[in-house]
């Protein structure tokens, strides 16, 4: 990708939460990267950023084989904030100390202000007490040369300090997190006000950007893509679509395992408004054959994904002449599929196709939303004239029904599945509640339950209802539904849907760095 001039570098020691770092960037209308601190040096060479951002990490700079930043972007003269981690090694390697904690720091805590900087230009101002999230157990015990403390807590003396000279700033807490109020306001500071950037990235210009980027890459080639009826797949593809036309042919694998109507949805829009080329091929018959008896998670998984590749591969070649496959992966796959430190952020989702296809099919990668995060790539498809109701469809992951069926996937229990979890989505857009949950869906479980229904006793299963809330993707709260909701919904469900007698709600949450759904 050709980058843009404004930039900020974000260095991932393996927090949890270092996503959200770069998402707090972008809000600010800046351009940010992650890179692992193993790879630092090369991408502070090729980015040539405005600023760099140290992240967390569930290591001990104490530890002889913790991480390091280089010492060339100490030397480099470009504004630098270090979070919790971040702070530590600054201190470790600038001059000052670190010392184990008796006691660590978890969760909500306030902080007291002392004195100004430039990173609170505006925003925090001396005598203020301010929330934030902490999340420690080592702390700074002594500031390097040029440092001076401007807030504290009473577990972290230092709880943000300062080098306004070299425009060097830390924190013991972390900003990130939507626990810490102001602070998506005390990032957007460093990058607009400390860094100096203009936060003029929008996504009108990436799309710009990126057309031409796809042009160029394929010339007069031709590009399959694999559609999974998501959003990130449809809207890549009409992306490149824009970019190069009918040089583009989009395959349908069509698994049976998807919500209600969707299949039919991606068909007309691709057909019908777009006018792309697609092959929709159906495959339910193949798919659960393939599940029949499987009722591991992690194996329905592995057979879903290497069933598609086997589908999608036969039906490229009987296109023939593609150079290039089109896929769209998100700068979150990336990510996780990339070992940095060996800390909570390797996670990686196994339905996931990350640059997986097999190496025989000989075909060169497109990958246009490489470095968007999810609600970005709404934001481009709205940008590209995709219609709401697909671009703000609540996430739905590519094992689909598969992974909302705990035990057994058959057609019977897809079909009832697909029933209810239509009932469910109905109701919640009628009372106007859509767009207010992250997420809802409903689960198949594998319990059945006696009960009664009219004049006779039956026995049959019992269903699982979910939703949450969540500003980022990471973590999430039970949604709270209002009054008389729930028994509606289950009321409906239990009265039209055949082969299911009890419904229950989940009010589960998730906590931070949590970032799986199934």
């Amino acid at each position: 990708m050709t980058q843009p001039s404004d930039s900020i570098l974000i260095l991932d020691f393996g927090s949890q939460v270092t996503q959200l770092i770069a998402r707090r960037v972008r809000e600010a209308g800046v351009y940010s990267e992650i890179a692992p601190f193993t790879a630092a040096q090369a991408a502070f060479d090729r980015l040539a950023p405005k600023g760099v951002i140290l992240s967390g990490s569930p290591a001990s700079v104490l530890d002889d084989d913790s991480p390091r930043v280089p010492q060339a972007l100490f030397d480099s003269g470009v504004p630098l904030l270090g979070i919790c981690y971040g702070q530590q090694v600054m201190m470790a390697q600038l001059g000052g100390a670190v010392t184990r904690g008796d006691t660590g720091e978890f969760g909500h805590a306030f902080i007291d202000v002392a004195d100004g900087c430039g990173l609170f230009n505006g925003l925090w101002t001396e005598g203020e007490r301010h929330q934030v999230w902490m999340s420690h157990g080592d702390k700074v015990s002594g500031l390097a040369p040029g440092f001076r403390a401007v807030a504290s807590s009473p577990g972290a003396p230092y709880a943000v300090i300062a080098d306004d000279e070299r425009r060097y700033y830390a924190m013991q807490f972390h900003p990130e997190v939507v626990h810490t109020p102001d602070g998506a306001r005390l990032i957007a500071n460093f990058a607009r006000h400390v860094c100096g950037l203009s936060g003029e990235w929008t996504m009108a210009e990436f799309r710009a950007t990126k057309i031409a980027e796809i042009r160029a890459q394929v010339g007069t080639g031709k590009v399959i893509c694999g559609l999974s009826g998501g959003v990130d797949s449809a809207v890549a593809a009409v992306l490149i679509h824009e970019a190069i036309g009918d040089q583009l042919t989009c395959v349908f694998v069509d698994h049976g395992l998807m919500r209600s109507g969707e299949a039919d949805q991606v068909v007309s829009l691709f057909r019908g408004s777009y006018n792309i080329p697609l092959v929709h091929v159906q495959a339910e018959t193949l798919f659960l054959n393939g599940l029949a008896g499987v009722t591991d998670p992690e194996a329905k998984r592995k057979f879903i994904g290497k069933t598609f590749i086997d589908v999608f591969e036969a039906e490229a070649k009987k296109i023939g002449g593609a150079e290039f496959l089109a896929q769209g992966t998100l700068y979150p796959d990336v990510i996780e599929s990339v070992s940095f430190t060996g800390g909570p952020s390797v996670t990686i989702k196994s339905h996931h196709n990350v640059g997986g296809l097999p190496e025989r099919m000989n075909l060169k990668l497109v990958e246009p939303l490489r470095e968007l995060f999810k609600d970005e790539v709404r934001a481009l498809g709205r940008e590209l004239g995709l219609p709401d109701a697909f671009v703000g469809r609540h996430p739905f992951p590519g094992p689909g029904l598969a992974i909302r069926i705990p035990g057994e996937v058959t057609k019977e229990r897809c079909d009832i599945l697909r029933k209810a979890d239509a009932i469910y989505l109905e109701e919640i857009r009628a009372a106007g509640l859509y767009d207010a949950i992250w997420q809802a869906f409903a689960v198949l479980l594998p319990v059945k339950s006696v009960g009664v229904m009219g004049d006779g006793r039956t026995y049959d299963s019992v269903l699982a209802l979910r939703a949450v809330t969540s500003t980022d993707g990471m973590t999430a709260q039970a949604f709270e539904f209002p009054g008389g909701f729930l028994p509606r919904v289950a009321t409906r469900i239990v009265n039209e849907v055949r082969g299911i007698n009890r419904v229950t709600y989940d009010y589960t949450s998730k906590p931070p760095g949590t970032i799986e759904w199934e």
